[in-house]
């Protein structure tokens, strides 16, 4: 039995007493234990080992008082199970040393068994559901087939990846086939992350705002329709398309419960373009934690005002930095639980 169902019920689309409140990446490195743990572990041993992946992602539960905890992973781990090596250095980065670039090269990916090769993220959720005891539900993930497929072709992190546009365009029939075959090990991994024990899952799909609309339909909307489809059913699912605005009514035309929004859309038009049914998550720009507090108080209660009361799940519009005080990550938190709702008029005027 959950003591805080919060996200749950607002998720379900039932009226509840405040927004539910918690932050992407909200357990990494801007914790002073967690970087306790990094001088100690490399970044994989802290995601292969249950018992690491399940301490950090109690961290800020217990220290900020969110209302879910997302599980410490990485999207990438797929990307490994499916036959890639997957190097992440600190203050670089990911690194795929062999891209995939070829008929060639993607005879060495393939559809995995999740349940053995991933094992090590089932028994870490089933780890964190037995220490949250009930406190607060847990969120699971995956990366959109796009995004994952932007590392497999870059091979590393880019702001345009146009390595990876340009083998869509080329290489077409090529591109799909290894979109299918993410989209295949998404779904498997994402259902064995619902049967150990996760909530909720997110489907992050990063770069899927580097795509124009149409493009965005043809290389990453119609695959994360397929996930969504296939987990109908099983549990809530957020949709986060980082930049994608322009593709809203889509997403919310798949019948998910939420979709994330970034900082670069006002909350009145992503509710005017996704329509009335579907939560709402974000939108706080993660730079604007490091707001002296006073102020960063009332950007938060701005923000709030302008989503209005219902169908909202307060995050930020993308990861929090790793150098934003945890005092002032507590702030954000502390005023979502205590923010009393100005009137409609005030509120239209944002």
């Amino acid at each position: 039995m959950l003591k805080n169902d919060l996200i749950l019920r607002t998720l379900a689309g039932l009226a509840t007493e405040r927004p539910p409140v918690w932050m992407m990446r909200q357990a990494g490195r801007y914790l002073p234990e967690y970087r306790k743990l990094r001088e100690k572990y490399s970044f994989f041993e802290r995601v292969q080992t249950p018992a690491l992946a399940a301490e950090i992602t109690l961290q800020p539960i217990d220290q900020l008082g969110v209302d879910a905890a997302i599980l410490f992973s990485d999207i990438l781990v797929v990307l490994q199970a499916m036959g890639l090596e997957v190097q992440l250095l600190e203050n670089t980065g990911p690194v795929l040393p062999d891209p995939v670039r070829s008929e060639a090269d993607a005879k060495r990916v393939y559809v995995p068994d999740v349940e053995d090769a991933l094992s090590y993220v089932f028994d870490a959720i089933r780890l964190t559901k037995q220490e949250l005891n009930g406190l607060v539900p847990l969120i699971g993930f995956a990366g959109a087939p796009w995004t994952l497929l932007c590392y497999m072709v870059d091979g590393k992190g880019s702001k345009t990846f146009d390595l990876t546009k340009s083998f869509c365009y080329c290489q077409p029939e090529l591109a799909h086939r290894l979109l299918q075959r993410l989209t295949d090990t998404s779904i498997n991994y994402l259902l064995q992350q619902v049967k150990a024990g996760a909530d909720v899952v997110q489907l992050f799909d990063s770069w899927g705002g580097l795509l124009g609309p149409e493009d965005f339909e043809i290389f990453s909307m119609q695959y994360m329709r397929k996930i969504i489809e296939a987990l109908k059913g099983e549990v809530p699912v957020i949709l986060f398309a980082k930049g994608a605005w322009h593709s809203l009514a889509s997403m919310a035309a798949t019948g998910v419960s939420c979709i994330g929004v970034d900082w670069c859309i006002r909350p009145g038009m992503a509710r005017e373009m996704a329509g009335s049914q579907v939560v709402l998550q974000g939108n706080f720009d993660p730079a604007r934690l490091l707001t002296p507090k006073p102020e960063l108080k009332k950007q938060i209660t701005r923000m709030l005002n302008a989503f209005g009361p219902g169908k909202h799940i307060a995050n930020l519009g993308h990861g929090i930095l790793q150098n934003v005080p945890v005092d002032h990550a507590k702030l954000f938190v502390d005023t979502v639980k205590n923010h009393v709702y100005q009137n409609s008029f005030e509120k239209s005027s944002l």
